[in-house]
């Protein structure tokens, strides 16, 4: 069983930062492609960011500009930095992990809450 501890969440005005962390339990970090999601109240689960093995990223376009993810494959750790920060990412943000290999597993986090006040 993968497990992954999202961090990081809270609450911050409008324009702040955060910086969220995922750890992932075992050491098959460097063959995953991580993201990140969020889910807001009444809205379905987006995609936000998302990183390969290789490096390679995309963004939700909402983000584009403001939220950078990153991994740090020796500490078996993503991050979401997010920056210019708007009410309407509130929401609780969910990390995923998903194998580059058959089958393909996929595992999610608990979520973190986060909530930017106007």
């Amino acid at each position: 069983q993968v497990q992954l501890v999202e961090s990081g969440g809270g609450l911050v005005q409008a324009g702040g930062s955060l910086r969220l962390s995922c750890v992932v339990s075992r050491s098959i970090f460097s063959s995953n492609t991580m993201g990140w999601y969020r889910q807001a109240p009444g809205k379905e689960r987006e995609l936000v960011a998302a990183i390969t093995s290789g490096g390679s990223t995309n963004y939700a376009d909402s983000v584009k500009g403001r939220f950078t993810i990153s991994r740090d494959n020796a500490k078996n750790t993503v991050y979401l930095q997010m920056n210019s920060l708007k009410p309407e990412d509130t929401a609780v943000y969910y990390c995923r992990r998903r194998g580059d290999f058959y089958p393909f597993n996929t595992d999610w986090g608990q979520g973190t809450q986060v909530t930017v006040s106007s």
